[in-house]
């Protein structure tokens, strides 16, 4: 191979992987709390609500508040993508963050992160100081299919749960769904509805919000026992993404491949719900 790979090399590679994709392989990485880790499991200690005490004399006792703690659990795992390349021209291709290695790559890892954030918006969260009990999703949190796919009424109530849950208005709110139920947002809305031109305008990607939440369109989510599509509204501060390794990238001459170059590529992380009243899963019929 006529093309040295020096340090410098890989290191470009992996700095343009690890570019794109937090620009364009994961789509839900920017609306979740992302956080920094070491080691194979991570905790996250969350303080809950405490109520003020009114002083009803002079020189009272100072009142104790007793404030609950809340712990949860995160277990990475590592995912890795790797190819061969068997051409010199396209071994310098890989420092290019154009080249189609290093934006498959990134696609590639992205599509794991999505899945791993998705899995932890509805699935069983690790709580308790160890991390041994497990909480449910629970069904308050639910909006049922209703023979429907997604309407402007499930995304009112979506957002009546999480303003009656006391979410914090500020924290910005997301919705992840899938192409269908764009679709089915305009089909669902009459030509002569204040919310039509609104709702038309989110279809043809002019706006990403609506009713307080912005849009992500994924082809990601899955379908319940019934095939109905499994959509979620959440704030960012409802769900947490612990990184452990976020770039580690690795090229080398493979002499049981031909001598071909063995591009690898690898990222670990977990991701695990914070609160459940900050998530709302919404069943849609397609």
């Amino acid at each position: 191979m006529s093309t040295q790979i020096t340090t410098a090399f890989v290191n470009q590679f992996s700095s343009n992987v690890s570019m794109l994709s937090q620009q364009m392989g994961s789509l839900l990485r920017p609306a979740v709390d992302v956080e920094s880790v070491v080691g194979e499991k991570a905790f996250f200690d969350q303080v809950g609500e405490a109520a003020a005490v009114a002083r009803t004399s002079r020189h009272q006792d100072t009142p104790l508040v007793t404030t609950p703690h809340s712990r949860r659990q995160v277990s990475l795992t590592t995912f890795e993508w790797a190819d061969l390349v068997d051409d010199a021209d396209k071994v310098r291709m890989l420092i290019d963050p154009t080249s189609s290695y290093a934006r498959a790559a990134a696609a590639g890892i992205g599509r794991a992160m999505d899945d791993t954030i998705i899995d932890a918006l509805g699935g069983d969260a690790k709580t308790g100081k160890d991390g041994s009990t497990t909480t449910s999703f629970p069904s308050s949190q639910k909006i049922a299919v209703g023979g429907a796919g997604l309407t402007i009424a499930k995304l009112v109530s979506a957002k009546k749960l999480l303003d009656a849950n006391s979410v914090d208005p500020s924290i910005k709110r997301f919705i992840v769904v899938s192409p269908e139920q764009i679709e089915d947002l305009l089909n669902s809305t009459t030509v002569t509805s204040s919310d039509f031109n609104t709702v038309k305008a989110l279809v043809q990607g002019d706006i990403n919000t609506f009713v307080g939440f912005e849009f992500i369109v994924s082809n990601r989510l899955k379908v319940d026992g019934s095939s109905d599509r499994l959509c979620y509204a959440f704030a960012q501060d409802g769900m947490k993404l612990a990184i452990g390794k976020d770039v580690m990238a690795r090229i080398e001459e493979r002499a049981d491949k031909s001598f071909s170059t063995q591009i690898y590529y690898c990222a670990t992380f977990g991701a695990t719900r914070m609160e459940e009243d900050k998530v709302v899963e919404i069943a849609c019929s397609e």
